[in-house]
């Protein structure tokens, strides 16, 4: 138990960025980013026990922390905040943008989320699409589906953006 507990641990501390830019990509705000990161490090710790391979410990954490970013999507849509000028995705985007000031990172996030999910994992994080079918707890073709899916419409957004931009 105490090698699964040291194990994760040293997993946490070596990935907190990579973690915290996941978490950020979700919910497009620094500080809840860093909340959410806390609360499924917490989780984690708390029920370290559950991992049942420790080989495993990558995929069974993003698998808590994308759930805490879930949750945190859905308990904040009963509290909308936003100013005249911008709307809340418009201005959490802007945000994303000037911390990214990647264009394909920008129409990422204006996926929907069961597809921004797949395309964050696999491309922002460079998971397997077996782990991000893990961690999704979704079948591998509905992944590739989503993958696929998220790759056209990125394709068409970005030809748009190109267009306009000229």
């Amino acid at each position: 138990m105490e090698n699964k507990y040291e194990t994760l641990k040293e997993y946490i501390v070596g990935n907190q960025a990579r973690f915290y830019r996941l978490a950020f990509s979700f919910v497009l705000n620094q500080e809840v980013a860093l909340d959410v990161v806390q609360n499924a490090i917490l989780k984690a710790l708390e029920n370290y026990q559950s991992i049942r391979d420790i080989n495993y410990v990558s995929t069974w954490f993003y698998r808590v922390l994308v759930n805490e970013c879930y949750a945190y999507l859905r308990n904040s849509k009963r509290i909308v905040l936003y100013t005249p000028e911008l709307m809340p995705e418009e201005r959490y985007i802007e945000k994303a943008y000037e911390c990214y000031q990647d264009e394909v990172f920008r129409e990422v996030v204006k996926l929907p989320k069961n597809i921004r999910t797949v395309i964050l994992l696999r491309f922002y994080e460079e998971l397997s699409l077996n782990e991000i079918s893990e961690i999704t707890k979704t079948n591998l073709s509905t992944v590739k589906t989503r993958l696929y899916t998220g790759l056209k419409k990125l394709k068409v957004s970005l030809k748009e953006w190109k267009n306009e931009s000229f």
